[in-house]
């Protein structure tokens, strides 16, 4: 026996399509969707005994003039027939998650870099790729997560791995009530929903497995062959991709994960973005904002302006290729928050970069000694230990 809502649901499509009509089940799926009645209050028409063809369903009789809702149930007759058809899944199951959403904005952050440019291009609505590189920590997805806050544009964030295939992207069969349904991925979804789809550390995928955007990348619609629909993007859809390669590998090894993209599917982006790091004025808005947090001190000016100053010389040798290492802008807010903490400059330097090795870490903070008064110079070690390090600190002093 029908429920309440389900007849409800079933008067509501008898009326739009008429008496026991065939009506495809995207439309019944629109129907439902248009007027709140997602759920059980629909998809119980997507049964065998209703299924008049591939996609198709015949919708059940029932009397209107009936006021019973008991006497309307008994009124229901379904479709019989000599050989049921057996059916195992929908094959157009649309997912229960929306998956895209504004991102919150976040008090902290200064634009910087390709803002600007980033902002225009989502807020045109047109479908126009973007691959942005650069260093970790420079702040590339930040950046777009940003942008979508500022203008309202939903997104749907997707991380990278090897292991990210098609039936994570695009979706694939799930067991839903005892029943085999192809649910869409958050690709498909993004198309549907016009959302713009962030492509996060795009230079970590397997490029065999990321071949299945290729349709996508082009803005053409796209044909799921598992079960023969093909989904349309809706305007505003787009595709950002942030790596910090450029899709041709880490020579110097410092990514050691990333890999050689196709060049077919590196092809399909209009324009490549390079990510710099902010400029030490930038840098110290940005670690202003982290601190005002609390009440800021002139001490606490002081402690930015040094940071800010001994990341760009850090930076300045590592182009340079006297050093291996860099402080990223996440770095240096690291610092600023553990020193917001504990209240301890030099400790609060030491415990953020003891993820360096020793002979780095310690020319780092030999430096940093350099630039601010207040610190003590790290102590003296047995010369065999630090002679590299010392020279190290050598050459990125003033």
């Amino acid at each position: 026996m029908l429920k309440a809502n389900q007849l409800k649901f079933l008067e509501l499509a008898t009326e739009t399509f008429g008496v026991e009509a065939i009506v495809g089940n995207q439309d019944l799926l629109t129907l439902a969707d248009k007027h709140g009645m997602t759920g059980s209050a629909s998809n119980w028409i997507f049964k065998p005994d209703y299924r008049a063809g591939r996609g198709q369903y015949r919708l059940p009789r029932h009397e209107s003039d009936t006021t019973s809702m008991a006497a309307m149930a008994a009124d229901i007759v379904p479709i019989r027939r000599e050989t049921p058809v057996v059916t195992k899944f929908d094959p157009n199951a649309v997912s229960e998650h929306d998956y895209a959403q504004v991102p919150a904005k976040d008090k902290h952050y200064v634009p910087f870099g390709e803002f600007k440019m980033i902002e225009k291009i989502v807020t045109s609505g047109k479908f126009f790729p973007v691959f942005i590189s650069g260093h970790s920590g420079n702040g590339k997805t930040f950046m777009v997560e940003q942008v979508c806050a500022k203008v309202k544009r939903p997104m749907i964030r997707v991380q990278m791995s090897r292991e990210t295939d098609e039936d994570d992207l695009i979706g694939g069969f799930r067991l839903i009530d005892g029943e085999t349904k192809f649910m869409k991925g958050p690709v498909l979804r993004a198309m549907e929903l016009g959302a713009l789809l962030l492509i996060d550390e795009a230079d970590r995928a397997d490029p065999g497995k990321a071949m299945c955007l290729q349709g996508i990348l082009e803005g053409k619609p796209y044909y799921m062959k598992k079960t023969g629909e093909i989904v349309q993007a809706a305007h505003g859809f787009n595709v950002i991709v942030t790596a910090n390669t450029k899709g041709r590998g880490s020579d110097d090894g410092r990514y050691v994960a990333a890999t050689m993209l196709d060049d077919a599917w590196l092809e399909r982006f209009p324009i490549t973005i390079e990510q710099e790091y902010p400029t030490a004025a930038i840098e110290k808005k940005i670690l202003t904002n982290y601190l005002s947090d609390d009440t800021i001190t002139e001490d606490d000016k002081a402690f930015i302006d040094h940071l800010t100053v001994w990341s760009e010389i850090i930076r300045k040798t590592f182009t340079e290729g006297a050093i291996d290492e860099l402080i990223s802008t996440r770095r240096l807010v690291h610092i600023a928050q553990t020193f917001r903490m504990i209240g301890d400059r030099q400790k609060a330097i030491r415990l953020c970069i003891n993820r360096f090795d020793e002979e780095t870490k310690t020319a780092f903070l030999d430096l940093y000694a350099k630039v601010d008064p207040t610190i003590n110079p790290v102590p003296e070690t047995p010369a065999a230990e630090t002679t590299q390090a010392a020279e190290n600190t050598q050459e990125i002093s003033f």
